[in-house]
């Protein structure tokens, strides 16, 4: 092992000294030149030193605080420094680590925008216990809407009756408990509350061409249950990233949109209801599903490379209305179409506080079904959909346990809501 010799200022002062003592006078300025890169060389050779020192005495006093946490009662402690390299190490005014504690602070704050990537992306397993509060807003505005009896996008209701344009907010309130089992292994919890506002809007009121009647309906409750687990199956090493499994299921404790109470708005002379809205919007899709996902993370300093991909399956589920008619009550079962949602992106770490994300995501879904009782399976028509968004995110961390997650969803399809605007705040144990 090389022993390394700290060079103060003095001592290069010293070494100064003696160069030019050992110069001729200079008779021109040819002499004073060569001095002066002889000073030069030796500063930068100290500046070299120093560098070496700080990492070496960074990496000495991580490896004594591991070597503490695993220490048990009877295990001999870590061999302290060296007294010709402990007289070298500069005080922590010169930015090096004191303690084993600021070298494993110095560590974990390196980490600490990576880490915050992966919370959001997949897991982070390295912490005990998470829980997350986190607000989210989406606008929808669709055209020439034909409704179809269920819980298109999360947020808009669907029947039978031609509506010509549908508005819809809706604002999501959503807590989060995410516990480490195991290095490998983490149980997750989500626990929504929605406020909705919908409003409806259909041309031919009255008879009049011209005419426009509208109608809102609101809701609000708790939505769907969500539980799942996150399983580490490869930790990243070399070219290969880290990548996670994924599985979880959600029950349908919101409010399903089947057998609502209806508020009818307009009718014929003949009783056919020419309008007609939901008096509460539903909360949840009514089915129980189960989703099966991977995600991977990869960091190339400066950046942080993500990708995520799955299935969403839905199973069938009776009800006791599933007829959009006011006036009518047919019992079935309603089939919801499986889905498969996959996207990628890119982080940059700024420094150990801030990243800024931007990636893309999409949701594919295939034709629900509905079966009256009885009666056969009946596809949906225009219950498929492909919601694609373009995402920009930040994050910046708070505090050591703290992080704020803002994150802006842009919709590239009709399918997808025109924006999303959401807020998180990770407390990390």
């Amino acid at each position: 092992m090389h022993t390394l010799y700290r060079l103060t200022p003095l001592a290069l002062a010293a070494l100064a000294a003696t160069a030019f003592a050992q110069q001729p006078a200079p008779s021109d300025g040819a002499d004073m030149q060569a001095l002066i890169a002889q000073l030069e060389q030796l500063k930068a050779n100290y500046a070299q030193e120093v560098r070496r020192l700080r990492e070496l005495d960074m990496q000495v006093q991580a490896m004594q605080a591991r070597l503490s946490g695993r220490a048990g009662p009877g295990a001999t402690p870590a061999a302290p420094l060296a007294p010709a390299a402990a007289s070298a190490v500069p005080p922590s005014s010169e930015g090096y680590a004191s303690s084993a504690a600021e070298a494993q602070q110095a560590k974990q704050e390196a980490r600490r925008s990576v880490d915050d990537v992966k919370q959001q992306q997949a897991a982070l397993f390295s912490r005990r216990f998470t829980i997350e509060n986190g607000l989210t807003y989406a606008r929808y505005d669709r055209k020439q809407l034909t409704l179809n009896g269920f819980l298109a996008l999360d947020a808009i209701f669907l029947g039978n009756i031609a509506i010509e344009n549908v508005e819809s907010d809706s604002l999501t309130y959503n807590l989060a408990a995410r516990w480490g089992v195991s290095p490998n292994l983490t149980l997750n919890m989500d626990v929504p509350y929605l406020a909705r506002r919908t409003v409806y809007q259909k041309g031919g009121a009255g008879g009049a061409a011209a005419a426009i009647a509208q109608e809102e309906a609101n809701g609000s409750g708790i939505g769907d249950v969500s539980l799942s687990a996150n399983y580490r199956l490869f930790s990243e090493r070399g070219w290969r990233p880290e990548t996670v499994l994924t599985g979880g299921v959600t029950a349908p404790t919101g409010r399903a949109p089947y057998g609502l109470d209806w508020k009818v708005i307009e009718r014929d002379d003949d009783d056919y209801i020419r309008f007609a809205v939901p008096q509460e919007q539903p909360t949840g899709n009514g089915v129980w599903q189960a989703n099966l996902g991977v995600s991977m993370v990869k960091t190339a300093d400066p950046a942080i490379l993500f990708a995520n991909a799955g299935y969403i399956h839905s199973f069938p589920r009776g009800f006791s209305d599933i007829d959009s008619n006011p006036d009518t009550v047919n019992p079935g079962d309603v089939k919801l179409g499986g889905s498969v949602y996959f996207g990628a992106g890119v982080a940059f770490a700024f420094n150990e506080r801030t990243s800024l994300s931007i990636s893309f995501s999409d949701k594919i879904s295939t034709r629900a079904s509905t079966r009256f009782k009885g009666g056969e399976w009946v596809k949906v028509i225009g219950s498929d959909a492909n919601a694609a968004s373009l995402n920009l995110g930040v994050t910046y961390a708070l505090n050591q346990h703290t992080t704020l997650v803002t994150l802006l969803g842009i919709g590239l399809t009709p399918d997808a809501p025109d924006f999303t605007l959401a807020f998180k705040v990770p407390y990390m144990l």
